[in-house]
């Protein structure tokens, strides 16, 4: 009998990687993937410990849950991810619904898991860090969410230990993915239609493989995929200020499907909240990186991540993070009040005044948009390259992205999904281009 698994993931992109992956195990123990979670025979949700909150908002949807199957008969409830992976059997104490609990390194194990549970209802916890065996049992089983942009995860973990971050305790050590077993799933879903692939990892450009007598590293991995004639476009995250390594750097030279934006968290101008949060990198070193990117092409830009009001954050230390905001215009990124984490050295620190705190986080954003409708106000009556991802919810409308990530939505045929094609912009937003192809546009004015 075919059973049916809807999955909610939360947070990152990685997330979203190994929530397909896990569609893709459970069809061998009969699940199928439905989008209608009140066909669901398993409920799973896959969580994100970055955010503030991570654990209740897991308790809270899983109160949803219980509500939307009170008359129904009640799924096989599965918490996975990061938040299943801090709290383990703690949540199975306090949450008698839930059924499963697995950590992201134990992906491998779900289906036992899961039909362990159906034969013998007892509560399953799985949290061992255990990532070859996963990637290498994953490796077996075909990807099948190929998409026109595919998410490809290369390294988990981390060992860099910032003092806010629960990424080493969650994912484990860092860990890389064989060279291979990413070419070849490389290929699968770039002969499944991708025509982009976003390379995956906690510590992205810190991909380290030492195979034979070769030593890969994301350059490599780089260079290896630039040789597939249907990609057309590459990305990597997230990125470490320590890891922007010079052959890193110099890829950008020679590659032409590398696009032209790096995200690469600072989350402080400050030297001093650098220090204090373990960051392993200075301004002085994040600049240096951001010159020689420039020196190599005038076009790149660049994308971060900001943390306000870190304990000890004082008014000097901020204006230091809007110096260098200013400096290299950002043209789009993420900004968040400092929230502790249980388990990291900054969760006993002393709170900067949450008042302060939210005023900064408005002075930044707001600059930070600023930039952000300035880059996007300039590019209105270029003609941009765009990668046509999928069709709109209306049904009319495309979408689609620039080397820049930045959204594009226009009027166009299905037949364009895919490909790359010319749009001349014609208006735009904080985070939206919109116009139209360009040979439509000619027509039109012709």
């Amino acid at each position: 009998m075919l059973k049916k698994i809807f999955i909610k993931t939360f947070g990152c992109q990685m997330n979203e990687y190994d929530s397909n992956r896990i569609i893709d195990t459970v069809k061998k123990i009969g699940f199928e993937k439905t989008d209608n979670y009140e066909d669901a025979n398993c409920y799973l949700l896959n969580t994100c410990h970055i955010r503030d909150k991570a654990k209740e908002k897991v308790y809270h949807e899983i109160g949803r849950v219980k509500k939307i199957f009170r008359s129904k008969k009640k799924p096989i409830v599965v918490v996975a991810g990061c938040v299943a992976q801090a709290e383990n059997q703690e949540m199975l104490k306090r949450e008698p619904y839930i059924d499963i609990v697995i950590g992201p390194q134990s992906y491998h194990k779900i289906n036992q898991t899961i039909q362990g549970y159906i034969d013998k209802k007892k509560k399953q916890e799985e949290t061992e860090f255990d990532t070859i065996s996963k990637f290498n049992y994953l490796s077996k089983i075909k990807n099948k969410h190929s998409k026109v942009s595919s998410f490809l995860t290369i390294q988990e973990g981390c060992d860099k230990f910032c003092h806010f971050c629960v990424v080493p305790y969650t994912r484990g050590p860092e860990y890389s993915r064989p060279f291979d077993q990413i070419i070849n799933e490389a290929k699968e879903i770039i002969k499944d239609g991708a025509k982009e692939i976003i390379l995956l990892g906690q510590n992205v450009n810190a991909y380290n493989y030492k195979g034979g007598n070769k030593e890969f590293r994301l350059s490599d991995l780089l260079l290896e995929l630039e040789n597939f004639k249907e990609l057309k476009r590459i990305r990597y995250t997230t990125s470490h200020p320590k890891d922007m390594t010079n052959d890193l750097i110099e890829i950008y030279k020679v590659s032409n499907k590398l696009m032209p934006l790096v995200h690469l968290p600072v989350q402080s101008g400050s030297n001093k909240i650098l220090k204090l949060m373990n960051r392993k990198h200075t301004i002085e070193e994040y600049l240096k990186i951001y010159k020689k990117l420039k020196e190599i092409n005038s076009k790149i830009e660049f994308s971060s991540d900001f943390i306000i009001g870190y304990p000890e954050e004082n008014e000097e230390d901020f204006k230091y993070t809007m110096e260098l905001i200013e400096k290299i215009k950002f043209i789009n990124s993420y900004s968040f009040i400092f929230s502790p984490r249980p388990g990291t050295v900054a969760a006993s620190l002393e709170l900067v005044d949450a008042k302060k705190s939210k005023k900064r986080l408005e002075t930044i954003q707001q600059k930070l948009s600023q930039n952000q409708i300035k880059k996007n106000k300039s590019l209105e009556g270029k003609t941009l390259n765009v990668l046509v991802e999928n069709k709109m919810k209306d049904g009319i409308k495309l979408f689609g992205r620039t080397e820049y990530m930045t959204s594009v939505i226009f009027d166009g045929n299905t037949d364009n999904i895919g490909k790359i094609v010319q749009i001349e912009i014609t208006s735009s937003n904080q985070n939206s281009l919109f116009g139209v192809l360009k040979d439509n546009y000619k027509k039109k004015v012709a």
